[in-house]
């Protein structure tokens, strides 16, 4: 199975990318994982919330295969512990699907089409943070729950 963390807008800070490559490449000595990142709309100044979440909609439903488990980070989402998390990550693994996505929507969420589409919401925290800094703490989290799952010490109980 394929792990992909999909987001809207590239990342700026240099600190941020390379922290984030550091899990990214620690991951793929357990999993299949990318992220693919859809760049930011351009000439949004005539565009209300509304209009931008339905373009950034369907470009994330545009990268979405009907096989497809897709996952979208939303600060309503269900929240987990690290240990359910690496328990929810283990049961998709369980499941045979091809392809498990997380998607991180632009400034304004997703479109109602992109909520109507999901499989499944996960919230990081009740609190908020930026987008690039969720690509961090997600990307940290799933190392975090394949080296549970491998009961390996990096998460200490």
């Amino acid at each position: 199975m394929t792990i992909k963390l999909l987001c809207i807008g590239k990342t700026d800070n240099r600190e941020l990318k390379q922290l984030i490559e550091v899990y990214k490449n620690r991951l793929q000595f357990y999993n299949k994982f990318e992220i693919e990142i859809i760049p930011d709309l351009k000439k949004t100044k005539n565009l209300d919330e509304n209009q931008q979440k339905e373009k950034e909609g369907e470009l994330i439903l545009g990268k979405v295969q009907n096989s497809d488990y897709l996952v979208i980070l939303d600060e309503n989402g269900k929240e987990f512990s690290s240990e359910k998390f690496s328990a929810y990550i283990q049961k998709r693994l369980n499941s045979g699907l091809k392809q498990l996505i997380f998607v991180i929507g632009g400034p304004y969420g997703f479109s109602e089409a992109v909520y109507q589409r999901s499989d499944a919401k996960v919230a990081l925290s009740q609190m908020t943070f930026s987008h690039q800094m969720v690509r961090l703490f997600f990307t940290e989290q799933l190392y975090r729950a394949f080296t549970i799952l491998k009961n390996e010490p990096y998460h200490h109980r």
